[in-house]
């Protein structure tokens, strides 16, 4: 029987592609400038790559303070830059009222990112809805 999947371990034994669904929330805070905060975001990134190389479905949001790394990942000096523009395509959004409180709009709309606000939170703008990723069949990862 012949393949029809795209990537060979995307095939179960009877020949029916599997295709995994990954939302990857980036939550790391920049302005810590801490060597863990760049771990989480550069894994978040390289987790997306992967999934991304695999064929899988994956998208990626900015929330909470992470709303922030638009604009430091942008510069390209930085050292996830080139990774972040391998997966910038995937990116869904960023956190409209995360955004709001942690400064991260401005980069956000220079970027052409869309700032989401499907869950609205009282008080804010609104934020991403994380029940509407995993109704969707998303498997959320958060750094």
């Amino acid at each position: 029987m012949s393949s029809t999947c795209s990537m060979p371990h995307a095939e179960t034994k009877d020949n029916t592609c599997v295709t995994t669904k990954a939302a990857i929330l980036i939550l790391s805070d920049p302005k810590s400038g801490s060597e863990e905060a760049l771990g989480r975001v550069f894994n978040a990134l390289a987790a997306a790559y992967d999934f991304k190389q695999q064929g899988d479905e994956v998208t990626i949001l900015f929330n909470g303070a992470g709303t922030r790394w638009i604009g430091e990942l942008s510069k390209e000096d930085h050292p996830a830059h080139a990774l972040f523009e391998e997966v910038k395509d995937n990116v869904a959004g960023v956190s409209c009222g995360c955004a709001d409180v942690f400064g991260g709009a401005e980069d956000a709309k220079k970027s052409g990112f869309e700032l989401i606000t499907d869950n609205p939170v009282p008080g804010t703008t609104g934020l991403p809805s994380l029940r509407k990723l995993a109704t969707d069949g998303y498997t959320v990862l958060t750094f």
